[in-house]
């Protein structure tokens, strides 16, 4: 598999003396050609993009994420026992948005068609665009006919935004319904974590007409929890296959600082950790990604660390 800038350099960190102490770094493998005879694990991707941030009218930056992610994660204690792989980045020049979703997608349903656990790390949200279309793609190369894909986003936003105007970090839900419909698919999307504050009125009617599971950020309360994770598990039911998006900017700014967009409310850590596990232990989950990290915000790479906890937790049950 060709990606455009190999990122293996980048894994580096302290090395324990004691025995059985092994951290990413010392264990993530280079996953170059997904045709050749490799053991079944996770890995990761990167989308190194901010062009839809970009055309979003947001603050750029999150195309240094990958890199910020890897940083983070490459020191933190190693406790799979299948392998992790890391393929690359994807990187958008020149303002080719579209041009490096295809590649994108190109690269994850090869990374599928192993048989292994892809995740993106993003990059802006348009991400989702990308990663959707790989999924799609491997679905239909495998025989499968109007697949029951659940898009499960974690998001202070909807991103269903005409996607008519532009594409952007603001669109790629909508330009996944539109591309589901011209397939015959169902489109079953469930958006938690939403600001009011932060969504028009046009926005809430547009998920309403696509019946999206919404929770908004005040509902998803320790209080709560059990509701939400309730009816979570209603929309799980009905998939047969889950694509988990995590925007960052769904935590609040004191947890998460460095994003395109940071919340003034927010959904705790605590929570958010509580509905990934819940999709990651489905048994439904093919493919997830991280967007909006923007490490040029960063407080002493408060929100990085973030980021790679949450990509340790999703691959913690391998």
């Amino acid at each position: 598999m060709s990606t455009d800038r190999n990122t293996m350099d980048a894994w580096s960190g302290r090395v324990d003396p004691e025995p059985d102490s092994p951290r990413w770094h010392q264990v993530i493998g280079a996953f170059a050609d997904p045709t050749a005879a490799s053991t079944p694990g996770a890995v990761l991707l990167g989308f190194a993009c901010d062009e839809g941030v970009r055309r979003n009218k947001g603050r750029t930056g999150a195309a240094a994420a990958p890199a910020a992610i890897r940083k983070a994660l490459a020191g933190l204690a190693w406790h799979r026992s299948a392998p992790a792989y890391d393929a690359g980045d994807v990187v958008c020049a020149d303002g080719e948005l579209e041009a490096a979703q295809a590649r994108l997608a190109r690269a994850l349903a090869a990374v599928l068609g192993g048989g292994h656990f892809p995740l993106v790390l993003g990059g802006g949200h348009e991400v989702a665009f990308g990663t959707w279309q790989g999924l799609a793609a491997h679905l239909e190369r495998s025989g499968e006919h109007a697949p029951r894909i659940g898009i499960i986003n974690l998001d202070a936003h909807f991103d269903l935004r005409d996607p008519a105007h532009a594409h952007s970090s603001g669109t790629p839900f909508a330009q996944i319904a539109e591309a589901a419909a011209a397939r015959g698919w169902p489109f079953r999307y469930a958006c938690l974590g939403v600001s009011r504050a932060g969504n028009t009125r046009a926005l809430f009617r547009r998920a309403a007409e696509l019946d999206v599971l919404v929770r908004e950020d005040r509902e998803i309360t320790p209080a709560n929890l059990v509701e939400v994770q309730a009816a979570l598990d209603v929309f799980i039911a009905d998939c047969e296959h889950l694509y988990l998006t995590i925007d960052i900017d769904v935590l609040p700014a004191c947890e998460a600082p460095g994003v395109s967009a940071p919340a003034a409310r927010g959904v705790p850590l605590a929570l958010v950790e509580a509905l990934a596990e819940q999709v990651r232990d489905s048994g439904k989950l093919r493919v997830a990604d991280l967007a909006e990290l923007n490490p040029e915000h960063d407080i002493d790479q408060r929100t990085a660390r973030v980021a790679a906890r949450l990509i340790h937790l999703l691959t913690l049950n391998g």
